[in-house]
């Protein structure tokens, strides 16, 4: 068993679909629309989807903005350098919403950014690099 993807709901796909792939450099792998029940879907990821878990963009074509309640946390992305990510990510234009720095309480470096429809994404400091 493996862990296949994430579905998060978004408001405008071609704006999510921009910030996953020009801002966190994800690669859209596929997209598929569905007429009879008014939606699109877009997978997009580090990799081919055989091998790694991708985020499952869903856009139903009549709804415009989402409740994101009080029980989904973030979706969480590894990265080399996360100064130097959130320096990439501030300058095409993205929302760092906790600037890199230590966990409170802990060693592990870490970041916030926000997709276009609110949604956080943590970046994690490669400890092994």
């Amino acid at each position: 068993m493996r862990l296949l993807h994430t579905m998060i709901r978004v408001s405008d796909l071609d704006k999510s679909v921009e910030f996953y792939t020009k801002v966190l450099g994800m690669k859209e792998l596929r997209r598929s629309e569905n007429t009879e029940y008014r939606y699109t879907l877009a997978f997009v990821g580090y990799g081919d989807e055989k091998d790694n878990a991708v985020i499952e963009l869903t856009y139903n074509w009549d709804t415009d903005s989402y409740d994101h309640g009080n029980a989904f946390g973030h979706l969480a992305i590894e990265y080399d350098d996360i100064y130097a990510a959130c320096d990439e990510i501030k300058a095409l234009g993205g929302v760092v919403s906790r600037e890199p720095g230590p966990v409170k309480g802990g060693t592990t470096e870490i970041a916030f950014v926000k997709d276009p429809d609110g949604y956080s994404i943590e970046l994690i400091q490669n400890k092994f690099k």
